[in-house]
């Protein structure tokens, strides 16, 4: 990581509170917030605070099994609690190219889209990258035994 691109990170800022976006959750490893563009019911942003460009970036680390678990359980509780009852709800990550923050942050959605189109943001794309469910990032991410 090179420290120029963490202080110009938007995310990084958020994390470190020097913004005035509001803090739904923070942890020791990571923050969450309301997304300022929702593309949901509701639409929250779990973010590492640490500067972990892309999903890419997981791969060559030996604990991004274990921050993406604590991201998605994360999301999950705050949609729980936010969002409750029947509705369909959604926990991924945008891959490269498709990804409009070089910060790891994992998309928890409450459905339905609003308005309908912007499904297509998180539309799996296949080898071409796209939306990749937080699930088979972390079956793509699962340490070796």
């Amino acid at each position: 990581m090179v420290a120029n691109s963490a202080s110009s990170c938007v995310f990084c800022q958020i994390a470190r509170s020097s913004t005035s976006t509001t803090l739904i959750y923070n942890d020791e490893r990571v923050v969450a917030f309301q997304d300022i563009n929702p593309s949901a019911f509701r639409h929250y942003l779990v973010v590492p605070v640490e500067h972990i460009p892309t999903v890419k970036d997981l791969k060559r680390r030996t604990e991004g099994h274990l921050l993406v678990s604590h991201m998605l359980n994360v999301g999950q509780t705050l949609l729980q609690r936010d969002a409750p009852g029947p509705r369909v709800h959604r926990f991924g990550f945008h891959q490269p190219p498709m990804n409009s923050v070089n910060h790891l942050h994992l998309h928890c959605l409450a459905l339905p889209f609003i308005p309908r189109w912007k499904r297509l943001k998180y539309l799996s794309l296949g080898s071409l990258g796209g939306f990749i469910e937080a699930d088979k990032l972390l079956d793509k991410i699962k340490p070796s035994t």
